[in-house]
């Protein structure tokens, strides 16, 4: 996390991964180090503009754990008075609301805006135009997977499982559905286990990144893939590698709640 716009630059660690429990190290997952840049600058229409890099440099239109964690930095920090801050994004504004906090964590519930679901709007082009694309065949190396795509500003592509393929299948997949031609900006994927009504289980291939512990955008977008199938309530709970996060579909706009938690500090000097 980096707060431009002044001679020396504020840098934060942060996890916003989900609730779970474990031993802090220094991966990037668990510790000092990251798989994304986040940057905060000052905005013309809201309160911040936010702005999001991968690790291999492209930056993607909205991440869900990096709202969060940049809405924690701006309350820790003291940058602006709780509970709302208001975000200006590749995607349009960005409402984030502080619900708790304890010490280095905050509890955090951000609006990831109305889900797209026309393939020109998510984009998705196999020459035709859909309203929606539910239970899609795609047609992969002599294999069809039954795809439901959608955009939470960014594109999503989800497949539902019974259970979980083995770690090399699923990333051989995720990486074909990933560059696959009908979707000319790529694509994240997600596979997802439904539990039941309440609760699902996701794991994540995440474009320019790959294999990814929690993805914000990617829960959501399981979640509305879920809602859209009828698998579960319009509330869900959404189980990640890195913990839960807590997912509302509320008429039109969708929103997201979970944790982010500080794990270091420093100055970038010029």
């Amino acid at each position: 996390m980096v707060e431009s716009g002044r001679e020396r630059r504020s840098t934060s660690g942060w996890r916003g991964g989900g609730r779970h429990s474990g031993s802090r190290g220094t991966s990037a997952a668990f510790g000092v180090g990251a798989d994304g840049l986040i940057l905060i600058e000052p905005a013309a229409w809201a309160d911040f503009r936010w702005r999001f890099f991968n690790a291999d440099g492209s930056e993607p239109e909205i991440s869900g754990n990096g709202l969060r964690c940049a809405t924690a930095y701006l309350f820790f920090r003291e940058k602006i008075n709780p509970p709302l801050v208001r975000f200006e994004t590749i995607t349009g504004e960005r409402e984030c609301q502080l619900l708790e906090a304890k010490g280095n964590l905050f509890e955090i519930k951000i609006e990831m805006g109305t889900p797209k679901l026309r393939s020109r709007d998510i984009p998705f082009d196999d020459g035709a135009s859909h309203e929606k694309i539910i239970d899609y065949p795609l047609s992969i190396n002599q294999k069809v997977y039954l795809i439901t795509v959608v955009s939470i500003g960014n594109p999503h592509c989800a497949v539902f499982v019974e259970r979980f393929p083995s770690r090399l299948e699923w990333h051989q997949i995720g990486r074909e559905i990933e560059s696959h031609p009908f979707f000319p900006n790529r694509t994240n994927i997600e596979f997802i286990r439904v539990l039941n009504r309440q609760e699902i289980e996701v794991l994540f291939w995440e474009r320019g990144v790959g294999e990814t512990l929690s993805s914000g955008s990617g829960a959501t977008a399981a979640a509305v893939a879920s809602i859209l199938k009828n698998l579960t309530d319009r509330e869900v709970v959404v189980r990640t590698s890195m913990g839960r996060l807590t997912v509302e579909w509320e008429k039109e706009k969708v929103h997201q709640s979970g944790p982010a938690e500080i794990i270091f500090e420093g100055t970038l000097l010029s």
